[in-house]
């Protein structure tokens, strides 16, 4: 069984995707990118602030589950600029500590976004709880 995760503190698009799915012992958050969540305006120029924006939108819609980032297991990021991944990463690390989720990054072209990242949360645990 599944239910849907969604905040209205966190970026809403006219998309037919859902912000998040709970199933099971999971919860899966669809990509999310560096927005204001309430202008849907990017927020910052680089891929620093925009990595954190849109590490903070899945933090959001991890919290109207009564999760945080801690429960991520695993991270899927699109980066546009593959000079930016240096930058991605030192953003990245300001936001997950260790022990980190797992992750896997690719370089892609998503328009005027440097970034897009979707996370898969363990409900039962934190990262690096027995």
């Amino acid at each position: 069984m599944s239910k849907i995760i969604h905040s209205k503190q966190a970026p809403e698009f006219p998309l037919p995707f859902s912000q998040g799915i709970r199933a099971g012992d999971f919860v899966y958050v669809s990509g999310q990118v560096g927005v204001n969540p309430q202008t849907r305006e990017v927020v910052g120029n680089t891929v620093e602030e925009q990595t954190v924006q849109t590490l903070r939108n899945i933090e959001t819609i991890l919290a109207a589950d009564g999760l945080t980032l801690d429960h991520v297991v695993k991270v899927t990021a699109f980066v546009s600029h593959l000079e930016d991944f240096p930058a991605y990463n030192r953003s990245y690390e300001t936001v997950f500590k260790a022990p980190f989720p797992t992750r896997s990054s690719i370089q892609v072209g998503i328009g005027s976004y440097l970034v897009e990242i979707e996370a898969i949360a363990y409900v039962h645990s934190k990262r690096g709880e027995a």
